[in-house]
């Protein structure tokens, strides 16, 4: 309908049907509202997510495999370590060879030994080597899974053929690689416990002690202290034996060593023979 006005006329609007303005109004509301998230967004956000627990898994393994890299690595020698040696454990046993020593010589083993000793009695070992020979008391009662161990691999002959490897002049001589290499690092197949002094007074002069690299990883290497030797060690060595006869052999040994360790010549172990009183 037109509406007559100066100059002419202008057309009012339509209001149109109900329909038409709910349809205007649910426009309206649409337009006002957030998007609805899509299937694509779920997806980045499931993404997303995913992402962030891989990264925090990653960071986990890097974390724990540096741990273990820190476990297996040995220390580096310091000037009061008297050696290191690398070593498992083992939850097997390895029986009791015979006291007369077993025919054929054993260099590696499925866990550690059984008690095959009497803590109640005494031992000592003779160590007959390419420059002579020592013997050493063993100390049972205070230190029987030590002694006990360093028995049992004499009697199975493990020790026999077994370089000096490390002399050092004033300190200690070591032995007990059982590999051949010469080099200290053999895999004995399992560990032992400690047994350690109350103090490090206790590594007096030709003592015996075993080598490790670490807490309770003690195998096959042992050392003995050389005359004013102790002082540079703390008590962290399983101290198990005491030289009583040859100290002239150990010194001699000791001399041919050098400040690096190496001996500047060759010296075997040819037998350790054990007695049992």
């Amino acid at each position: 309908m037109a509406v007559q006005v100066r100059g002419g006329s202008v057309q009012c609007p339509v209001m149109g049907t109900n329909a038409e303005k709910r349809a205007r109004q649910k426009a309206n509301r649409e337009a006002a509202a957030p998007p609805a998230p899509t299937q694509g967004r779920t997806y980045l956000i499931a993404g997303l997510i995913a992402l962030v627990a891989l990264v925090g898994l990653a960071v986990w393994q890097f974390a724990g495999d540096d741990d273990t890299a820190e476990k297996r690595e040995a220390p580096e020698e310091s000037a009061d370590d008297a050696g290191t040696e690398t070593t498992t454990s083992s939850a097997t046993s390895t029986p009791c060879p015979p006291v007369e020593r077993s025919e054929e010589r054993r260099s590696t083993f499925d866990g550690p030994p059984e008690m095959c000793i009497d803590p109640a009695k005494s031992y000592s070992a003779t160590i007959d080597t390419t420059a002579g020979a020592f013997t050493m008391t063993l100390d049972a009662k205070s230190a029987p899974e030590t002694v006990n161990n360093f028995v049992v691999l004499a009697r199975y002959g493990y020790y026999d053929g077994v370089p000096f490897h490390r002399v050092v002049p004033g300190f200690v001589i070591q032995a007990g690689d059982g590999d051949g290499t010469a080099d200290g690092s053999n895999d004995l197949g399992y560990t032992i416990p400690d047994e350690l002094p109350d103090s490090a007074d206790a590594y007096v002069d030709y003592s015996v002690a075993m080598a490790n690299r670490g807490p309770g990883t003690n195998g096959s290497q042992f050392f003995v202290v050389l005359p004013g030797g102790g002082s540079r060690l703390t008590p962290s060595y399983s101290l198990f034996g005491q030289v009583i006869e040859g100290a002239e052999v150990v010194d001699a040994i000791g001399a041919l060593g050098g400040s690096d360790g190496k001996p500047t010549e060759e010296v075997l172990i040819n037998s350790v023979t054990i007695t049992e009183s």
